[in-house]
């Protein structure tokens, strides 16, 4: 019998919430979930080795499939045997279609039923990107995850608008699947329909009855409030199948993951943590951290006393202050791989919690913390 290229295993549920702790088996290894993805989408982790992500524990990180296909291209990754060879990262890698970024672009791309036509950010080329070959692409990245090409609405949208995308989000969907070669890669939908819930309903219908290994809620963290999010994914969770993953797209604040989780979530990305890092914004047990301020410049403590990150171990924040306000890479380094630690320590809470069947009191206790925290505005 030949072997999936993907496999959930769901160990236990929360009685009195959505919460579920689970595995997601690869070619390249296990990962235990709910977790979050570590954004490397160019090929890299922003300021992180690979080396560092495996001493974290990282399992599954994220890349591009629109920025790989600008720069480099496919040629020199596939001559290194793929993503994985061309990175040297020995596990998982979940590539985004590129959708977000392409219909980010405005007037810089048309779109029809057949693909997208779009100039390139890089260097104004125009280029043409079909359902098909956005997956075929994906097949010679050679990542464990790959997603279908969907059209996300931005926020507000009409509704018009966002029935339009769920249509062609449904039919290239299929496309997607049809195109799809690699046995050795599951493809996931994405279901749309904005903040409306008979439209992410329909999505869902639609997508499930054509049976991915798993489903990626998209369209969200577009600039909606936080509490509409969540009340969309009250809508939407419960009609995806248990036996499969669902993944939360663009979603990375600690308050938002546990949430996330709350509602049933498994996989989370976002490129909050490695993005607020390079502007010197730490998170923190007790909230964010503006690490460059002048209050810190005398300051002997770590970012974080409650961090065990090899970071908070061995530097000071005036030292990482001084090394931010004077330009210097390892600044960056530091406080990159201190947030991505923090994030990391967060889900292994959430998974122990779960674990013990103790997620609902856990929750109750640390949801108001870090909604206090860190629910505002990035």
């Amino acid at each position: 019998m030949k072997s999936l290229p993907l496999k959930y295993n769901l160990i236990r549920g929360c009685a009195k919430t959505s919460a579920r702790l689970g595995t997601l088996q690869t070619a390249h290894g296990i990962i235990d979930t709910p977790t979050f993805m570590p954004v490397g989408t160019q090929g890299t982790v922003k300021a992180i080795t690979v080396g560092e992500l495996e001493e974290m524990g990282t399992g599954l990180i994220l890349g591009n499939c629109y920025h790989l296909f600008l720069r480099p291209g496919l040629e020199i990754i596939t001559r290194h045997g793929g993503l994985h060879g061309f990175m040297n990262w020995k596990g998982s890698i979940l590539t985004d279609s590129g959708g977000f970024q392409i219909f980010s672009l405005g007037g810089m791309r048309k779109l029809t039923d057949e693909g997208v036509t779009f100039t390139s950010h890089l260097d104004g080329a125009t280029h043409f990107l079909s359902p098909e070959r956005v997956v075929r692409l994906q097949n010679m990245l050679g990542s464990d995850i790959a997603m279908v090409l969907d059209q996300c609405p931005p926020y507000p949208a009409e509704r018009e608008a966002v029935e339009d995308a769920v249509r062609r989000t449904t039919k290239w969907a299929l496309r997607c699947k049809m195109a799809h070669l690699n046995e050795n890669q599951a493809l996931f939908a994405i279901i749309q329909g904005g903040v409306y819930e008979d439209l992410r309903r329909e999505s869902a219908a639609e997508l499930v009855e054509m049976d991915f290994p798993g489903y990626a809620i998209g369209g969200l963290s577009v600039g909606e409030p936080k509490e509409l999010m969540y009340e969309t994914l009250q809508w939407t969770v419960p009609d995806l199948p248990a036996e499969k993953v669902r993944y939360l797209m663009g979603v990375g604040s600690p308050d938002a993951l546990l949430e996330g989780v709350r509602y049933g979530i498994d996989l989370f990305d976002c490129v909050l943590p490695t993005r607020i890092a390079r502007n010197g914004r730490v998170m923190t047990s007790k909230g964010y951290l503006p690490i460059r301020n002048s209050v810190y410049g005398t300051d002997l403590s770590p970012l974080d006393e409650n961090c065990k990150c090899q970071v908070c171990q061995n530097y000071s924040r005036a030292y990482i202050r001084h090394l931010l306000n004077a330009g210097e890479i390892l600044g960056l380094r530091l406080t990159t791989y201190h947030n991505l630690y923090y994030l990391d320590s967060l889900m292994k809470e959430i998974r122990i919690a779960l674990a013990e069947d103790r997620f609902d009191q856990y929750y109750r206790e640390i949801g108001p913390q870090l909604r206090k925290m860190y629910g505002g505005v990035v």
